[in-house]
């Protein structure tokens, strides 16, 4: 999920700036400047954006509060505040001005005496936004909270899941512990991407590969309040990379008296699509050194 940048264009400089500053810190940043291009439809482009953003950041300044433009994303950010029942809007306050009437009660970054201080405010609202190794999923009346961590076991990559589900109305949780280790080959790639600073995005790439590989068929059904277990390996036909799946999943709470089937498929296209919506896209020079690993095979 982006985070989606509103401002006047008076305070373009400011808005570039913090934008990149947020890009170094690995966040998805959308910023008309960068992302609308000539024949795009303004409208159109940027309420989608708002729509699919992870969090809306209003900087408020003497121009922007008197913009009608920055009114309006300002107003879809508090409708979608309404509707998903959490905070989307984040303030940001430039410099002294008239702080709109919603926003008042909110706490903001505070940039007007030194930039760092506001910005290290920032991030500490946008990390739930930004982590690409934790979050929270939701999916019509489910609810998926998770984590990732990653290491070396006996020479080979690992990285292991945790999850825990809820279901809205359910007096019982599923948790679910999955690890994940890499065969000789997908763990010299990985080491590939991390040896030119680019790990966050062979985590990326080796979640999106689980994602593909496991397809439909990685599931188990628990009947009790016993765990239960499921070993997989899956193999890249493209390639000599193979990843050894384990899962320990069990159900806490209530007994509902019913079977309850996991989908350990659904978990790996959750997660991979979780962490490409907050992964910021490649500087040039990161897309050369991918094509130099690819190059290498």
């Amino acid at each position: 999920m982006a985070i989606f940048i509103s401002y006047s264009h008076e305070d373009s400089d400011f808005a570039s700036t913090l934008a990149g500053r947020l890009v170094e810190q690995n966040a998805h940043v959308w910023i008309d400047a960068w992302e609308i291009n000539v024949g795009d439809s303004l409208i159109e482009r940027i309420q989608n954006a708002i729509q699919d953003a992870g969090a809306l950041l209003v900087i408020l300044s003497k121009a922007s509060v008197e913009s009608e433009w920055c009114k309006r994303e300002l107003n879809a950010g508090l409708m979608r505040e309404l509707e998903e029942k959490r905070v989307v809007v984040l303030p940001v306050l430039k410099e002294d001005c008239t702080i709109p009437t919603f926003l008042r009660e909110k706490k903001y970054a505070d940039f007007r005496a030194d930039f760092d201080t506001g910005f290290r405010e920032l991030l500490t609202a946008v990390a739930k936004v930004t982590n690409p190794e934790q979050g929270r999923i939701r999916a019509n009346n489910t609810t998926t909270d998770w984590a990732q961590t990653w290491g070396v076991r006996e020479g080979f990559l690992f990285v292991e899941y945790d999850l825990i589900e809820t279901t809205a109305g359910s007096a019982f949780t599923i948790l679910t512990q999955i690890t994940v280790i890499c065969n000789e080959d997908a763990s010299h790639r990985y080491w590939q991407y991390e040896a030119k600073g680019l790990g966050w995005l062979g985590r990326l790439i080796i979640a999106q590969q689980l994602a593909v590989l496991s397809g439909e068929k990685m599931q188990l059904v628990l009947e009790d309040a016993r765990p239960k277990f499921l070993k997989v390996l899956l193999r890249d036909y493209h390639s000599a990379r193979e990843y050894k799946i384990e899962v320990r999943c069990r159900r806490m709470g209530e007994d509902n008296g019913m079977d309850q089937l996991i989908r350990v498929s659904n978990y790996f296209r959750q997660i991979a699509e979780y962490v490409q919506s907050v992964t910021r896209k490649l500087s040039e020079e990161e897309q050369a050194k991918v094509a130099e690993i690819l190059a290498g095979h």
